[in-house]
């Protein structure tokens, strides 16, 4: 009887050591995650300013504000209609794809021209900056 009462008193000396060995690992795996999602946030807020920068250096401002056609249909009504057809921003800004907001033929030659001109020296990092910035317009 007191074999058994020892076992199992050793078998749970060992089974809490070792949770808490355990929650120790879990802690620190949780704290390596919650640091990589907030560099990912800080990262994100950086290329949201990165593309908003670049937004206005482009020129883009001219033809597309926040949420008012001038030339070129609001922001907020590209990020809508790429949101709602599922379509590709960035693809679209580098001429891979073929414009679906404003499909008006005058149009589109305008906004192949200034791309062409302003946007294809840009990187691919630099044009997901772009995307994310109009993402973020609210």
């Amino acid at each position: 009887m007191k074999k058994s009462v020892l076992v199992l008193g050793l078998a749970a000396v060992i089974f809490t050591s070792c949770g808490e060995k355990k929650k120790e690992e879990v802690k620190k795996e949780v704290e390596t995650k919650v640091e990589a999602v907030e560099e990912k946030v800080a990262d994100a807020g950086d290329n949201i300013e990165l593309g908003k920068q670049l937004f206005s250096d482009k020129t883009c401002t001219t033809c597309h504000q926040p949420d008012a056609k001038v030339i070129g249909p609001s922001i907020k009504e590209i990020v809508k209609v790429y949101d709602e057809q599922n379509g590709d921003l960035v693809k679209f800004l580098k001429g891979e794809s073929p414009a679906i907001v404003d499909t008006d033929p005058g149009q589109v030659a305008i906004m192949k021209a200034n791309l062409d001109g302003f946007v294809k020296d840009l990187t691919g990092d630099e044009l997901a900056a772009l995307a994310a910035y109009m993402r973020s317009v609210k």
